[in-house]
């Protein structure tokens, strides 16, 4: 059951959580201020800092998730055409989300759902091509 469930819900239900609890105290702004904000700085040999952010690591974590799911996508179980449905859903929602709710209008959020539609498009070019191989045409 759960490898039907789309990877990508992680990051995509963080940044949810992060969102909506600064919707609900009345700040919606916040959200992308808290995203921005440094969580750390690593000394580059190059003398600079490189600093990251919440949004920083949201993003990591989405393409990490990504990478998993495009690895699951080259089954051809029954279950992968679950996920690439639960896919689309989770694409349509976060679409939704970033269309129409304050605090989701961000550059990170943006990026974990575009991240949500190439999961959706690879995802079903990658098991019709497979499908395509498996399936044997009569020659003449």
């Amino acid at each position: 059951m759960f490898t039907a469930l789309p990877l990508l819900i992680i990051p995509i239900l963080l940044y949810n959580l992060i969102a909506i609890a600064q919707i609900v105290a009345g700040n919606p702004d916040q959200a992308h201020a808290g995203l921005v904000a440094e969580l750390f700085s690593v000394p580059m040999p190059s003398g600079g800092q490189w600093s990251v952010s919440g949004g920083d690591l949201l993003i990591l974590l989405g393409l990490f998730m990504l990478f998993f799911e495009l690895v699951k996508s080259t089954s051809s179980e029954k279950v992968a055409i679950v996920n690439h449905s639960l896919s689309m859903v989770l694409f349509i929602v976060a679409l939704v989300e970033f269309l129409l709710l304050p605090g989701f209008a961000t550059s990170t959020f943006f990026l974990l759902t575009m991240m949500v539609l190439l999961d959706v498009v690879a995802g079903f070019t990658v098991t019709i091509i497979s499908a395509r191989k498996d399936f044997e045409f009569g020659g003449g």
